[in-house]
């Protein structure tokens, strides 16, 4: 009797023990299917195979034909009626349009047909043909374009559901790791390189008013190759690729790719709404150099130095000052303006997010609510007037035929005496085109662009006369 009790008291006292055992092999065990299933290949001889034979159904080559403007030569005497009429001159115009033809690469996102390529592949095609990798041939339709992140989405109509590719998590893809590229180089279907990625966060490579944020990789990207993956071995998609580094014009080995995160967000607004509308902070930032950090007093040299809050936008509602170095923002570390600038622009307007900031040597936790461009533009609009002398509207279709311009621009329609773009010699209804050699989109992006201009900044316009319709490039200095 007593030998039974002891047994019993020491069974049931063994459970709880026996059940963390089991617990712990379960545990065990879903760690390591979970770990097989993400863990890279071991056998390397085959694992581009397997990246290529999953991936390459998904990706398509695109063909576009668009029209360009072209100045004629000028002939000898071309403007004598006398040598005109008597030596058979053609009377052609000076100017004149042709076809101009490129290829590109994109890739299948969904079932339904739509295909993220590059803008600067698809974004002024007059005409997109759309080749499958089962030599299937069809017409594409631009949905819509980001030419600030140098993304397009064209969609093509099949009757039954398409291969689409899947995506990866470009943040966590690390300098070191196997990348594969294919595309479709200087007109090479199907083509598979390899390589790895050699750098992240690469900037200001083209345009450095744009929203960039390239993964660098060494796999042989060539022209043709824009708008096709960068996939790594797990056979997903974590960059599209854009650009090279060449003075040859073909592979030296420095390739760029927008990274994954960035492009599923353009693609997804695009889709939905037919253009990207970025979210708006209303700060003015710069990055943080030890030369500066020494000269302001500041402690830390990763974060977003914040050089403006706009007075009634999204983050001086929310506490925050000039001064402040954001170095949070919903949870990601801000290592310098560049990031905060592209975090911001991929927020869903009206989304509430968390910013961590350094004042004075402390932490402050605050809470913005993401603004639109339309609420920057309300609240920036003095900002031309103050920094330019000037009030300018959006290009209206009746000043195409006028300003021979149907790209963008603003007409400025009150000029200050003495403000700075009198003193140039603009007066009203003159047009402004570029802004430091950056094309005006509209209205928005002109006062974004002015918004972000220091006093006694020397700027570039390109300017259109409207007595003459000439344009020009005019140097001024803001105020």
């Amino acid at each position: 009797m007593k030998i039974r009790q002891i047994f019993n008291i020491q069974r049931s006292g063994m459970l709880p023990i026996i059940s963390l055992c089991l617990i712990f092999v379960f545990t065990c065990l879903s760690l390591s299917q979970a770990a097989e299933k993400r863990s890279l290949p071991t056998d390397f001889s085959n694992a581009i195979i397997q990246v290529a034979k999953k991936t390459i159904p998904s990706i398509v080559h695109i063909e576009v034909t668009g029209r360009q403007e072209q100045v004629r030569p000028a002939l000898p005497f071309d403007d004598d009626p006398f040598f005109r009429f008597f030596f058979g001159i053609p009377n052609t115009p000076r100017n004149y349009e042709r076809d101009v033809r490129g290829v590109g690469t994109g890739i299948i996102i969904d079932a339904g047909g739509h295909i993220l390529t590059n803008y600067h592949v698809a974004g002024g095609a007059a005409k997109i043909d759309v080749l499958l990798s089962d030599g299937r041939k069809f017409e594409g339709k631009l949905i819509g374009s980001d030419p600030k992140t140098d993304l397009a989405v064209i969609k093509i109509a099949a009757k039954e559901q398409l291969p689409y590719v899947t995506f990866g998590d470009s943040d966590k893809a690390e300098v070191g790791e196997w990348v594969v590229a294919i595309g479709h180089p200087r007109g090479l279907t199907q083509t598979v390189t390899q390589g790895i990625i050699s750098a992240k966060h690469r900037r200001g490579i083209t345009d450095p008013s744009s929203y960039q944020d390239f993964i660098q990789t060494d796999a042989a990207i060539n022209p043709g190759n824009s708008g096709g993956p960068l996939l790594n071995l797990h056979g997903e998609v974590i960059g599209i690729n854009t650009v090279i580094v060449s003075s040859s014009g073909g592979f030296e080995g420095i390739g760029l790719s927008i990274p994954s995160n960035i492009a599923t967000h353009i693609a997804k607004t695009i889709i939905s709404h037919g253009k990207v509308e970025r979210g708006w902070l209303g700060i003015g930032t710069q990055d943080i150099t030890p030369e500066f950090a020494k000269e302001r007093g500041i402690e830390v040299l990763k974060g977003a130095y914040v050089a403006e809050a706009a007075k009634g936008g999204p983050a001086e509602r929310a506490g925050m000052k000039k001064g402040d170095v954001i170095v949070a923002y919903n949870g990601k570390n801000i290592p310098d303006s560049n990031t905060i600038r592209n975090e911001v622009a991929i927020t869903p307007i009206g989304k509430e997010v968390k910013i961590v900031v350094l004042r004075d040597g402390k932490r402050l936790n605050l809470t913005a609510r993401i603004g639109s461009p339309q609420e920057a533009a309300r609240v920036l609009a003095g900002s031309v007037k103050d920094r330019l002398g000037v009030e300018v509207r959006a290009l209206q279709q009746k000043d195409a035929g006028k300003f021979k311009s149907t790209a963008g621009g603003v007409v400025i329609t009150k000029v200050e005496p003495n403000g700075p773009l009198a003193k140039v010699g603009f007066e009203e209804g003159d047009m402004i085109l570029e802004v430091n050699g950056q094309a005006i989109t509209g209205l928005e992006n002109f006062i974004e662009l002015v918004a972000a201009m220091r006093p006694n900044q020397q700027i570039t316009l390109l300017a259109v006369d409207r007595r003459t319709g000439r344009s020009g490039y005019v140097r001024a200095v803001t105020r």
